[in-house]
């Protein structure tokens, strides 16, 4: 016998032998003490009766027959019952919300076509096992791969996600609740394909594109109201979180999940593990910030599809004292809690229409364009510039505000208010390619000198402005000081071309930049083909799910191995 099995059943003997003493000398378990009397022997019956009592199965069974749904249930914390509800019980009836979403959907695919021409991003993609084909799996647009709804989503929401060119949403916190199209298209196409080959899952819904509108409107308004009071930068966290809570919320429901499952599910995501914004910050800047969304779409739908399987939930995963989110990663504060879920975020929600550049700075760089036009019609150029004062809000100093430090790679210039502006100043452009290693900018002696040259300075009213749900402006005012003394007038712009202000300005860009992103990747006739059936809403909500997803297939592409 090893010493550790002397050891365990010594304390196994000694412990027989203390416990009845101990157990008698307190009074607050008389009903245990009881136990240890001389009983009449059981019958067989009696004697599986009380093991079923003890039974963890019998556990389970008993509380999933009990169990109350969320609305009655006073143990989930409110702020999961209330997403529950929201995403099972609230209709979404405003077409301005639809027709919003139907411009995001069409603008979050050519954001993901466009991230294939990466290598950086296409590396990542793909099955898990080389020339692995799931049978009615998720396909991935833009290349010939069919997926497992998990990686399917990460695929997605890793393409989606990878040049910060899809729409945006500012307040407390910020993000992208288009990265959640990752989960919710990869959910849809794959139950309507395997329910297709005579599978029943959901019941056998068959999803239109109508209904991916409907979850992008609500996972859009769970991501953009947890965020409009709650910051989750300030305390480390990344902004994925909301990713991967409203993802699950919406992909729940689609599963078939009834409201208290979808209220497990919901937990599920706050209780696992969150992101650090550390890859989003010198020194530790990197590629990760580019596939943190899809990361959180996989494990949105992964979460989801155990809770499917019987998983249970963590009803007070916020709230519980010393174990909770609240008390282990948000200093002990609740969620505080603007307005009502409805589909308020997705009415105005931003674009990024001009500019693949982080939101903060597209006012900025929309003011360096002017800039450099007036400085062309003037004989001078970025060269003859001496400083630069740029105006601005908080939220800009914070993130993007990196006038000295080293730009060692796509993911610090792409995160530099000073090297977008100074690249637009220099060559009248900015465009993804300039952010890549050895690149025309990234190489410009001149960029790099001038972006030492462009100051920051937070304007209270700038901030004020940025949080007032009224406006929600992202405000920049450049002023231009030349090397012979010569001050240009400031030149600010409050909202850029993507903001609800100035939208109907902003629809025929989107298209445009819509239209850019799918030729490289397909025929003439395929692009007229998805630009008439993208500008035809009732043909395009329509369509079902995987007809329209198969007319983005691509067997032979040039960007994928």
């Amino acid at each position: 016998m090893s010493a550790v099995n002397r050891g365990l059943r010594q304390a196994t003997k000694s412990l027989h032998t203390r416990l009845p003493q101990r157990i008698s000398q307190r009074s607050a378990l008389p009903l245990l003490s009881s136990t240890f009397k001389t009983a009449a022997p059981l019958t067989p019956a009696a004697l599986h009766a009380r093991r079923s009592n003890f039974s963890t199965m019998a556990s389970l069974q008993s509380a999933a027959t009990t169990a109350p749904s969320p609305a009655g249930h006073k143990g989930y914390d409110p702020e999961i019952q209330d997403i529950a509800d929201y995403v099972h019980n609230k209709p979404i009836d405003s077409e301005l919300a639809f027709d919003t979403a139907r411009w995001v959907f069409l603008d979050t695919l050519g954001c993901g076509l466009e991230g294939l021409q990466f290598k950086e991003c296409t590396k990542l993609l793909g099955p898990i096992v080389p020339g692995t084909v799931v049978p009615n799996g998720t396909k991935v647009p833009g290349t010939p791969y069919q997926l497992d709804p998990v990686n399917g989503a990460f695929n997605i929401g890793a393409m989606i996600r990878w040049l910060d060119y899809n729409d945006c949403w500012l307040a407390a916190e910020w993000g992208h609740p288009s990265d959640n199209l990752g989960a919710i298209l990869a959910v849809a196409d794959w139950i309507t394909r395997t329910n297709k080959a005579g599978g029943n899952l959901a019941g056998g819904k068959i999803f239109t594109i109508r209904d991916v509108l409907e979850a992008m409107i609500k996972a859009h308004e769970i991501q953009g109201c947890l965020a409009l009071l709650n910051s989750f930068n300030k305390v480390g966290l990344d902004h994925v979180v909301l990713v991967k809570v409203a993802s699950t919320a919406v992909v729940s429901k689609m599963l078939g999940l009834n409201e208290k499952q979808t209220a497990d599910a919901i937990t599920q995501a706050w209780v696992d593990g969150q992101s650090l914004r550390t890859y989003r910050h010198t020194p530790n800047t990197m590629s990760r910030k580019s596939w943190a969304a899809g990361d959180a779409c996989q494990r949105a739908v992964n979460l989801a599809l155990k809770v499917l399987k019987g998983e249970s939930g963590v009803p007070t995963v916020l709230s519980a004292p010393v174990w909770g989110f609240y008390d282990v990663l948000f200093k002990g504060k609740k969620f505080e809690f603007q307005r009502p879920y409805g589909s308020y975020v997705m009415e105005n929600v931003l674009f990024k229409v001009s500019y693949p550049a982080e939101f903060h700075s597209q006012t900025a760089v929309e003011a360096s364009e002017k800039i450099h036009a007036q400085l062309k019609a003037m004989g001078k150029s970025a060269a003859d510039i001496k400083e630069i004062t740029c105006r601005t809000h908080e939220a800009c100093v914070r993130i993007i505000d990196k006038q000295f430090k080293p730009m060692d790679n796509f993911a610090d210039r792409d995160h530099c208010i000073q090297y977008m502006c100074s690249v637009m100043l220099v060559f009248g452009r900015l465009t993804a390619n300039d952010y890549v290693d050895g690149s025309e900018a990234a190489t410009s002696p001149l960029v790099e000198s001038l972006r030492k040259k462009i100051k920051c300075v937070e304007d209270p009213q700038f901030t004020a402005d940025y949080h007032d749900p009224a406006l929600r402006t992202i405000s920049n005012g450049l002023t231009v000081e030349l090397n012979d003394g010569t001050v240009l007038p400031e030149v600010v712009i409050e909202a850029p071309l993507g903001h609800r202000l100035r939208r109907e300005e902003a629809k025929p860009v989107i298209m445009a930049k819509y239209k850019r992103h799918l030729e490289p990747h397909y025929s003439a006739e395929k692009v007229q083909e998805l630009l008439e059936i993208g500008q035809n809403p009732k043909k395009l909500e329509a369509m079902e799910v995987d007809q329209y997803v198969d007319l983005y297939v691509s067997e032979n592409s040039k960007f994928v191995n």
